[in-house]
């Protein structure tokens, strides 16, 4: 099954890395050119921000298991100028970029916990970094009438110019209020639907200003992501994803400042993953519910649980988030440590240490074993819940034998066969979903007497006498224990309820 995702321009489901007649395929020279908006880094983002990260980290490993690593390129931008950083270095009396390193340094460290692959520099480029980008932009934009020059010497873009405006968010189906994204800075404007290309230099801004052919000043929000988005991917790329809250106004005018300045069509696709509620609420300081990573951390639960939390919903619904679904997340990651040992206790392959190596594409990235379905649910829009719950399906009826009756095989050659191509099956759907299973499997402390019951039977199935064995069994079983045979011994465990 080709990768399906919902295009939020056309309505509809598309298939990814559809390219044009007479363009080149995807390869490693022409690789698959996908778009990320990033973080404003004047604060530590949320959890709510995180969601969308993860879900396109997900995004990132799904089309590196399609295509391979060499054939995509993922460009996650940085916006280390705007009001809000600008705002924050003034009010801390600190130089701009002090105050955005440390809060670049703080996102990569989180997104790190959070098992997000990393990207180069120079995929991760930073608005301050590609001014000139950006300036050549406007300069083309106005050359062709698509901006103007206000009388204080801001450059806005002219949206009437642009016959397609609206067409991702359906705007002009919509009426156009004074107090909405369009109304700021309305005296400077020829019409009150045009936005900011460069901002005109004021007292606020301190030092933090660039020459341009229209004076000191910084370039808009939205210019950046349409400057860095062609530099570093060309003028049309592949997919271009955020969240439902940049979908208008910032995507709507990135489409139109691109398309106007290149000619070109500017993303085959586009995505949009929604918002995170926290206890049914809207995330805000003013409620006390807008949670970061390390708050999490801080109440006892791991940045996996969180991302195993942040994965537990579709992606284009809106997922309530608790903290009752962190304890949930703990619990289905014990599950998911469990079902990798018990196929390695059948594959006979060891499990000290060998789970750091789930974070990497492996020879055999297209191996779906028996989590074909959960392949699938990811392929089709990114069904990450219904993944989830194909791999428990799989768990339950293959790898979670019964306690009261003993696990027969009536081909154990072929069985092994199968667990060991669901060994490769399963690191990559965890590659796919980032779950990295580092932690050692918990296991309770039996007692004494359940210790010695599980020695009694290990030495009567030593001996073939299978009566006693599955008597044994069934003994421990009704003391509330399981007994999981390997070749070299056996595991005693609590009973799963």
């Amino acid at each position: 099954m080709p990768i399906k995702l919902y295009d939020s321009l056309t309505r509809d489901f598309k298939v990814l890395g559809q390219r044009e007649p007479g363009t080149p395929p995807i390869s490693a020279v022409h690789p698959f050119a996908f778009y990320n908006c990033g973080p404003t880094v004047y604060a530590p983002a949320h959890i709510g921000n995180f969601r969308t990260f993860v879900i396109n980290d997900v995004i990132r490993r799904l089309l590196e298991l399609e295509f391979g690593a060499d054939k995509v390129k993922y460009v996650r931008n940085i916006t280390d100028v705007d009001d809000k950083t600008i705002k924050r270095a003034r009010d801390e009396g600190r130089p701009l970029t002090e105050v955005t390193k440390q809060w670049t340094d703080k996102f990569h460290a989180d997104c790190a916990a959070l098992n997000c692959l990393p990207l180069s520099k120079e995929c991760e480029p930073t608005a301050t970094g590609h001014i000139r980008e950006q300036i050549d932009m406007i300069a083309i934009l106005e050359r062709k009438g698509h901006a103007y020059r206000a009388p204080d010497g801001s450059v806005y873009f002219k949206v009437g110019s642009f016959a397609n405006y609206g067409r991702l968010s359906r705007v002009k189906e919509r009426e156009l209020k004074v107090g909405s994204a369009f109304a700021a800075d309305a005296d400077e404007k020829e019409d009150l639907s045009d936005f900011a290309l460069w901002k005109a230099h004021k007292p606020d801004d301190g030092d933090n200003a660039w020459d341009s052919p229209w004076g000191r000043g910084r370039p808009g929000w939205h210019i950046e992501c349409s400057a860095m988005s062609k530099k570093h991917l060309g003028e049309t790329i592949d997919l271009h994803t955020g969240g439902v809250d940049l979908l208008f106004p910032h995507h709507e005018n990135e489409i139109a400042q691109s398309e106007c300045c290149n000619g070109q069509l500017f993303s085959r696709h586009w995505y949009h993953s929604e918002h995170l509620l926290v206890d049914g609420k809207k995330m805000s300081k003013s409620l006390g519910n807008l949670y970061t990573l390390d708050q999490i951390t801080e109440k006892g639960f791991s940045p996996m649980a969180l991302r195993y939390a942040l994965l537990s919903g579709h992606p284009r619904k809106q997922l309530n988030f608790t903290l009752d679904s962190l304890h949930a997340a703990e619990s289905a990651l014990e599950q998911l440590r469990n079902l990798l040992y018990e196929i390695c206790e059948q594959t006979g392959k060891p499990t000290v240490g060998m789970l750091s190596t789930f974070d990497s594409l492996e020879p055999d990235r297209q191996t779906t074993g028996s989590f074909a379905a959960a392949f699938d649910a990811l392929r089709n829009d990114l069904n990450t819940p219904t993944a989830f719950g194909e791999i428990f399906s799989v768990r339950k009826s293959k790898y979670s034998f019964s306690l009261t009756q003993p696990r027969t095989q009536a081909h154990p050659v072929q069985f092994a066969v199968l667990a060991a191509q669901d060994y490769m099956a399963l690191r990559n759907i965890l590659f796919a979903l980032g779950i990295r299973l580092l932690q050692e499997r918990k296991k309770a402390d039996a007692p004494v007497e359940i210790k010695a019951l599980a020695e009694r039977r290990w030495a009567a199935k030593q001996k073939k006498d299978f009566v006693t064995a599955d008597k044994l069994r069934a003994e421990l079983a009704a003391a509330g224990w399981s007994m999981l045979d390997r070749k070299d011994g056996y595991s005693l465990e609590p009973a799963k309820k």
